[in-house]
């Protein structure tokens, strides 16, 4: 279950892939995307943050940062952000608190096998820190124009 829209975005602190930390509140006058995502270099992975990489030309030109969250390490991070040549932080959540805190993680099923897992989900975050919209689960193809067409919808209001 997605957080309510209109509500305050819970608030973090977190490493990213230099092992500096970020928290929600520097971005305060900014949109923030905010996605959440299973696992680094892994193929729908992979596709979703190039597809991100892409179009930051679009997602900056609305003043909005991206920020991709995922339980891999800050060194598995480096390497996805290198082979990609990524150009947004991702935050390492290996203790999964900020998954919990943006109900990202669940029930998942796969070869008959249920199991705890990461969520596939995208937050959109006003400059005022409240949640504009949720995409949950999110499905990879098409996504980013998704986020980019309600950024600008969101944005027009």
């Amino acid at each position: 279950m997605a957080l309510e829209i209109g509500k305050k975005a819970p608030a973090f602190t977190a490493a990213i892939q230099d092992e500096t930390k970020i928290a929600l509140k520097d971005f305060k006058g900014q949109w923030v995307v905010l996605y959440f995502y299973p696992k680094d270099n892994t193929s729908g992975c992979t596709s979703e943050a190039c597809d991100f990489r892409d179009n930051m030309e679009r997602i900056s030109a609305m003043d909005t940062v991206v920020i991709g969250v995922s339980p891999d390490s800050p060194k598995s991070h480096t390497n996805f952000i290198a082979k990609h040549n990524l150009n947004f932080n991702l935050i390492a959540d290996k203790e999964k608190i900020i998954l919990n805190k943006y109900d990202a993680m669940g029930e998942k099923k796969m070869y008959g096998r249920t199991y705890m897992g990461v969520i596939r989900t995208t937050y959109i975050i006003a400059p005022d820190g409240k949640i504009k919209y949720v995409f949950s689960p999110v499905k990879v193809k098409g996504h980013v124009n998704a986020v980019i067409e309600k950024l600008e919808e969101l944005r027009n209001n």
